[in-house]
């Protein structure tokens, strides 16, 4: 059975995510450590893993395939979901591919170098989440989905 998982600690897209499964009558995954309000759609199944270090990514990345669909921000972990043959989004919408992922990781490792080389930096908060995002990750879930469904 093919679902959708969200890697939900910090994740602006969590009801988003869940209206769209729900239309299509897919299985849903809400992983987190805690501090989430469960959601009442029998679809939708929140799990609280132990605290830790990559204990979401682990659960998630253990159990996503073919035909899945993941939603995270976090890199190492859309790797995996990769290569477990999953389709793996972030929260703008923007698609983790085998094309791209080498590249993000490398991006990823260098700008964590440059911050231990520089502690006093600046750090940065990132863009702000906006609603062109949203949109573009509802249009990208939609699409995932469809292909999901049409491959089967």
């Amino acid at each position: 059975m093919t679902a959708l998982y969200i890697d939900a600690d910090a994740c602006p897209v969590k009801a988003e995510a869940e209206r769209v499964a729900t239309r299509h009558g897919w299985r849903m995954f809400v992983v987190s450590n805690g501090g989430l309000r469960p959601s009442q759609n029998p679809l939708v199944e929140t799990v609280i893993v132990a605290e830790g270090p990559d204990v979401a990514d682990m659960w998630i990345a253990d159990r996503c395939g073919p035909g899945d669909v993941v939603v995270t921000g976090d890199i190492p972990l859309a790797s995996k979901c990769l290569d477990a043959g999953a389709q793996v989004l972030r929260h703008n919408g923007e698609r983790f591919t085998k094309a791209n992922i080498g590249q993000q990781l490398a991006m990823r490792d260098l700008m964590a170098d440059l911050r231990a080389a520089n502690p006093l930096g600046t750090q940065g908060g990132g863009k702000s989440f906006g609603k062109a995002d949203r949109a573009r990750f509802l249009d990208a879930l939609e699409r995932e989905i469809r292909a999901a469904k049409s491959a089967r």
